[in-house]
């Protein structure tokens, strides 16, 4: 808002300030990302994903080709029917995707949500029998 009560004179508005008028701030603000904690465990690892004011059923996970994807889209809910903006900064959907590997199954990931925090819990991948075998020449 300070933005846009500032005098266009001011040395502080610069171009980037002008870019930001016309673009959504989504473009130069990393605050609009899922922010995430990663944590290993002797188990496996531990993704918090922060997603506040998203409801459980809004919220989809998939995992797809190693890539495990985060995913929520608000529906039209009825606080905002009716309601005229103007200025809506706060995003309607969200998505960001974790390249958790491709020795993974969808069964073996579970998440849990509470109070705006995606809690996803990955297993480690086991290690593959890495045995030296020699061949015999014959």
């Amino acid at each position: 808002m300070k933005r846009y009560l500032q005098n266009r004179n001011n040395a502080a508005y610069d171009l980037f300030d002008a870019f930001n008028d016309i673009l959504p701030p989504v473009f130069f603000d990393d605050q609009y990302t899922l922010r995430t904690n990663i944590k290993e465990t002797n188990e496996g690892y531990e993704l918090e994903v922060e997603m506040p004011g998203y409801k459980k059923d809004e919220i989809k996970v998939s995992l797809d080709d190693g890539y495990l994807t985060v995913s929520a889209k608000k529906e039209n809910r009825e606080e905002d029917n009716g309601k005229h903006y103007l200025r809506k900064e706060i995003t309607e959907s969200c998505q960001r995707s974790y390249y958790v590997g491709t020795e993974l199954s969808q069964e073996q990931i579970t998440a849990k949500y509470d109070n705006g925090m995606l809690v996803l819990t990955i297993p480690k991948a086991q290690p593959k029998n890495t045995q030296s075998h020699f061949i015999e020449i014959a």
